[in-house]
């Protein structure tokens, strides 16, 4: 009994996750297979898009050679009619982090939805509540001002940081708190886990930026980007879905619907490429304390960073 009790009061040791954040097409893959490769580590997707089979142009899936030579978790899991919840990518994402951190291997967490990462790398409460049509439709019926005051009655908390003029986000917390019997911000408490963190940010001057994502479209127009939207067509996935709205997907579904030139879908994504790369930052930004940011145009970086987990790896010592 004294033993079982003094292992329950047992401090966990912190476990070592190093994190690469960063806005797209700022080399986040290239640098983690690198990593990888140095310090015997495993890749976390926290990509979004990286979950659904058949859409590898434009979500700049890591190479076939590159998840072959190094371990990669969390892509190709799903298929694009088919959807992944936050709290459902949570919980993979850190069942995943956790064998390979048991397996004595270092995980390191890369992508840029950055409420992914942040929900692993702080541990977010998300209540695993499933929507439920009628009653979003009863609680709209209501009217925006009816159900702010509901919320503000039966969770003061939640409807102080939410914006009533927001409705959709003020049904769902009704939803929850109706459905479970507890407030949506008592469900929503962060329970950090027991990770040592180190991350790495990189990032450059937004005309550099721009450069780079110009680029990486021109890369994936010629590596048959179009071709593939033709293919998940032809396969019977609908435009509709969750997973067409991703950028290269709804713009050349657009242009095969015609709706616009080729030449205007090609220029749509570049411009909201680089309107999505701002929302990045949002998530991360330079200057955020925790966050060791590298420019990626200053030469030497790489070896800058591979110094940095270095000596990361030296100070937390084994685990």
């Amino acid at each position: 009994m004294a033993g079982s009790e003094q292992e329950k009061d047992a401090p966990v040791l912190a476990r070592p996750l190093l994190v690469i954040v960063g806005p797209t097409a700022m080399g986040k893959t290239a640098l983690s297979v690198q990593l990888a490769a140095a310090f015997e580590g495993e890749i976390v997707s926290a990509d979004s898009r990286l979950f659904y089979r058949g859409m590898d142009i434009g979500t700049a899936k890591p190479a076939a050679g590159e998840r072959a030579r190094i371990p990669h978790h969390l892509i190709d899991i799903c298929r694009p009619d088919e959807t992944l919840t936050l709290g459902e990518y949570q919980r993979l994402a850190k069942a995943a982090i956790d064998d390979i951190q048991r397996r004595g291997r270092l995980p390191i967490l890369v992508g840029g939805t950055g409420q992914y990462m942040k929900a692993v790398m702080e541990g977010w409460g998300i209540p695993e509540v499933a929507p439920q049509r009628r009653l979003r439709q009863a609680l709209a019926a209501l009217g925006g001002p009816e159900v702010a005051r509901w919320l503000a009655r039966l969770d003061p908390e939640a409807a102080g940081k939410i914006d009533r003029r927001n409705v959709r986000r003020v049904i769902r917390a009704l939803e929850v708190t109706l459905l479970t019997g507890r407030p949506i911000s008592k469900l929503q408490r962060k329970h950090p886990p027991p990770y040592a963190i180190l991350t790495i940010g990189l990032t450059c001057d937004r005309e550099a930026l721009y450069a780079r994502i110009d680029t990486r479209v021109e890369q994936m127009m010629a590596g048959g980007l179009l071709e593939e939207v033709k293919a998940l067509r032809a396969a019977g996935y609908g435009r509709r879905l969750p997973a067409m709205s991703g950028l290269g997907y709804r713009q050349l579904w657009a242009y095969l619907e015609g709706e616009c030139t080729l030449a205007e879908a090609v220029e749509r994504i570049r411009f909201e490429t680089h309107r999505f790369a701002r929302q990045q930052y949002t998530w991360f930004r330079p200057g955020d304390e925790g966050v060791v940011w590298f420019d990626v145009t200053r030469e030497g970086w790489e070896g800058e960073v591979v110094r940095v987990v270095r000596d990361w790896r030296l100070e937390i010592g084994d685990w």
